[in-house]
């Protein structure tokens, strides 16, 4: 999430000029990183991008990293079965890489408050850690005392620990136990509530194929008052199986016009797909009525992959 700034202010694709800082606060470089300057233009629609690792994922960050600009913010998922050691691990690497950690907390699957905090600690100080993404989890029932992301927000750890960004999710595509319009109302209470905390609210949708389905949902939710820019979903170019069971792995939609749409036949399931066609509709479609809007790389395909077709694309816009 993060790129140069550009001539005039553009609502639609934001990019803060920032610099690295390391973790008493003192700047180690002394030339701008890209930081989201979310009122800025970009200069290609995948100007400050984000992509998501998981603590497996370390050993491939580091190989692709003279690709990647510097300051890029990199989410680390919180799997289940996961050493929090390996997921402490990956998020320092990203910060030794010189990139922006935003770890994950997945809610119910945190067995204490005080194994929270002590997450909580360790990623800020060992890893200079500003960002981070709360969401509830998959079990059906909390392994510990927080039932949802709401729970690990309102125990105020996260402004105590001098966390600036909360990340929490957006469902375009519905979400398996709200209806649509709880979803928006759970929006609405969470960047309020990270608001009043102090802190800046920041959503990230799952990855989906349908920019139909995107856009309606930024507008609505934009026409909600809800204001906190986002990171729309993408998923990176990756074998059409792949795209096809981790879509079906998470609820997402996945029909033969929706994938026809985003350049797939689901009648032929050889090869590998990228996201050309959604990316350039992102593009072409943004405007003020959606807000202040990056991307979001889910590297189904590798990391090296996406990190290609990211700079490709940039090339050829």
């Amino acid at each position: 999430m993060e790129e140069e700034d550009s001539a005039t202010p553009h609502p639609a694709f934001p990019p803060i000029k920032a610099y690295i800082l390391d973790i008493s606060g003192e700047r180690v470089m002394n030339t701008p990183v890209i930081h989201p300057n979310w009122d800025l233009p970009p200069a290609s629609a995948t100007d400050g991008y984000s992509l998501e690792i998981t603590a497996k994922d370390a050993d491939s960050l580091r190989e692709a990293a003279a690709s990647i600009p510097a300051g890029t913010s990199i989410a680390v998922t919180f799997l289940p079965g996961e050493d929090p050691a390996a997921r402490l691990a990956a998020t320092k690497t990203v910060r030794e890489l010189g990139f922006e950690p935003m770890p994950h907390f997945s809610a119910r699957r945190i067995t204490s408050q005080e194994e929270f905090e002590t997450y909580l600690n360790a990623v800020v100080s060992e890893a200079g850690v500003k960002r981070c993404f709360v969401i509830a989890g998959d079990p059906s029932e909390p392994e510990g005392p927080f039932a949802d992301s709401s729970a690990l927000i309102d125990t105020g750890a996260f402004e105590r620990a001098g966390i600036e960004v909360i990340g929490i999710g957006g469902h375009p595509e519905g979400h398996p136990n709200m209806t649509e319009e709880e979803t928006f109302e759970v929006l609405a209470k969470k960047t309020a509530n990270i608001t009043a905390r102090g802190m800046s609210p920041l959503i990230v949708t799952q990855f989906g194929f349908d920019t139909d389905r995107f856009l309606a949902w930024l507008k609505e939710l934009r026409a909600r008052g809800i204001d906190a820019p986002v990171r729309i979903g993408i998923p990176g170019p990756a074998g059409i199986k792949t795209l096809l069971r981790f879509a079906a792995r998470c609820g997402v939609g996945a029909s033969a016009s929706v994938m026809s749409k985003y350049g797939i036949s689901i009648t032929k399931l050889i090869g590998t797909a990228g996201p050309d066609k959604m990316v350039d509709a992102m593009a072409a479609q943004l405007g003020a009525e959606h807000g202040r809007v990056r991307l979001h790389f889910y590297p189904f395909g590798g990391i090296a992959k996406t990190v290609e077709w990211v700079n490709e694309y940039a090339r050829r816009h």
